[in-house]
């Protein structure tokens, strides 16, 4: 299905979802939620939502898949073209390709 202009044209910002080793971008408008340990799973899931259904000028959110896992849930129903959903590794945690949800639904589509 082919997507018109109007379905990604305002979409010009990063939003990040992710750990203290990742910086927020400076925008004026708050695109990036900094989570840590203390950092209920609610919040994670509400930043989530809003940057993924309420925002419409968010064109990728950055997760760290550490975080991406506490709202595993959440991301594997994700079924918009925009914004891109992309699972980054942190400083801390090591990116592990057999829970990435992009490559899930790419292994998916070629029969793997």
């Amino acid at each position: 299905m082919a997507l018109s202009t109007s379905d990604y044209k305002d979409r010009t910002f990063l939003a990040v979802i992710g750990d203290e080793h990742v910086t927020p971008p400076p925008h004026a408008q708050k695109n990036f939620l900094v989570v840590d340990a203390k950092t209920e799973n609610e919040a994670v899931e509400r930043a989530f939502d809003d940057f993924t259904s309420d925002r419409k000028d968010i064109g990728i959110v950055l997760i760290n898949q550490h975080i991406a896992e506490r709202i595993r849930h959440r991301i594997d129903s994700f079924t918009a073209a925009f914004p891109a959903i992309l699972e980054i590794p942190s400083k801390d945690h090591p990116y592990d390709p057999e829970k990435d949800s992009v490559l899930k639904r790419v292994r998916k589509l070629f029969g793997e």
